[in-house]
C-alpha cells in the first residue's frame, strides 16, 4: 500500500505533518526468568498497513503482541501505539486496540449475539448504540444469520469470525491478531481473511498479525518481519524478501515466502482443521509453546 493510500485510509496522529506510526518498538526486551523471549527488537508498523510478524514457535511473536497490548509490562519508551507510551499510558493504548488472542475467547454457552454483546459491555459501548453496533459487527464478519445460534454449534472458522466481531465492537484503530486462523481448514482460513481485509478496507484500521501460514502472509500482508530467537532476522514486503533469497541462491529457482521462512528459521509448518472443541484444544497447545 502506498503512503498516500495509508494517509487517506487513516490520517493517524501527526507530528509536523508526518503520519504517526501505528506501532513503534525500540530495543524491546522481555524475559521469562532466564529465557529471553524478545531480545532487542526494533520495529515500526505504519498506519493503515497489514503487517505480519512471522516465525517458528518460541520466536517471541506472541510476547511482542502481549507487550504492545499492555498485557505484559515493559519499561517506558520501549513500545508506543499511535504515539502513546504503552508503559505510561496503558488505558489510552487499550482504547485504540482490538485484540484476538490465540486462546479461545468465545463462550460456547452463549449465542453469537450474546458473545459480542458481552464484549460491547466490556468496552463500554453505550446502551443506546449497543444493539446496532453488535448487529453491525456480526454482519461485518458474515455471522448475521447465525447470530442467535449457540456458539458451541459453530465451526472453527465461524468461531474465529465471532472472535473477530468481538474485537471489532470497539471500532479499534489497531487490530491485533495472534494466529487468527490456527486450527482452521483452508476454506475457513480464506473466509476469515476475506472478512479481515473487508473491514480493514472499510475502516482504514491497521492490522498487526502473527501467523505460521506463509501463503496468508504472502497474499495479505503489506510487509512482514521474520523473527527467530527473539530478534528480527528479515524485514520487508513479501516480494522483496523473496527477491533477496532468489538473488542469494542465484540458481534459477523461484522461491516462495515459505522458502524465506525456512532459510531464516529452519522451521516446518503445520495445518490442522476442526470444530469448536478441536480449535480450543489446538490453541491451548499453541499458547503453551509460544
Amino acid at each position: 500500500m502506498s503512503d498516500d493510500a495509508r494517509t487517506a485510509a487513516d490520517p493517524g496522529t501527526t507530528t509536523g505533518g508526518a503520519v504517526e506510526d501505528a506501532v513503534t518498538c525500540g530495543d524491546l526486551r522481555y524475559s521469562f526468568g532466564q529465557v529471553k523471549a524478545v531480545d532487542g527488537l526494533d520495529l515500526s508498523v505504519a498506519s493503515g498497513e497489514i503487517f505480519g510478524l512471522l516465525g517458528p514457535n518460541g520466536a517471541g511473536k506472541s510476547t511482542v503482541i502481549r507487550c504492545v497490548t499492555t498485557l505484559l509490562p515493559v519499561p517506558p519508551g520501549m513500545v508506543r501505539v499511535f504515539g502513546h507510551d504503552a508503559a505510561r499510558e496503558r488505558m489510552a493504548v487499550r482504547r485504540l486496540l482490538g485484540y484476538v488472542p490465540q486462546q479461545l475467547s468465545a463462550d460456547a454457552s452463549l449465542t453469537g449475539r450474546e458473545n459480542v454483546a458481552l464484549f460491547a459491555r466490556l468496552f463500554d459501548v453505550s446502551r443506546r448504540e449497543r444493539s446496532a453496533r453488535v448487529a453491525e459487527a456480526l454482519e461485518a464478519v458474515g455471522l448475521a444469520d447465525a447470530a442467535d445460534r449457540m456458539a458451541s454449534t459453530y465451526s472453527g472458522g465461524m468461531v474465529r469470525r465471532l472472535e473477530l466481531a468481538q474485537a471489532l465492537i470497539s471500532a479499534p484503530r489497531l487490530l491485533m491478531l495472534d494466529e487468527p486462523t490456527i486450527g482452521l481448514d483452508p476454506i475457513a482460513r480464506t473466509s476469515v481473511w476475506e472478512h479481515i481485509t473487508a473491514v480493514r478496507a472499510a475502516t482504514g484500521m491497521t492490522v498487526l498479525v502473527t501467523t505460521h501460514y506463509m501463503d496468508e502472509a504472502e497474499q495479505y500482508c503489506d510487509r512482514v518481519a521474520l523473527m527467530h530467537q527473539g530478534r528480527i532476522r528479515a524485514l520487508g514486503t513479501p516480494e522483496q524478501l523473496v527477491a533477496e533469497l532468489r538473488a542469494r541462491r542465484d540458481d534459477g529457482s523461484t522461491p516462495t515466502l515459505e522458502d524465506v521462512f525456512r532459510d531464516v528459521a529452519g522451521s516446518g509448518l503445520d495445518e490442522e482443521g476442526g470444530e469448536f472443541r478441536d480449535v480450543q484444544r489446538t490453541r491451548r497447545t499453541a499458547s503453551r509453546v509460544g
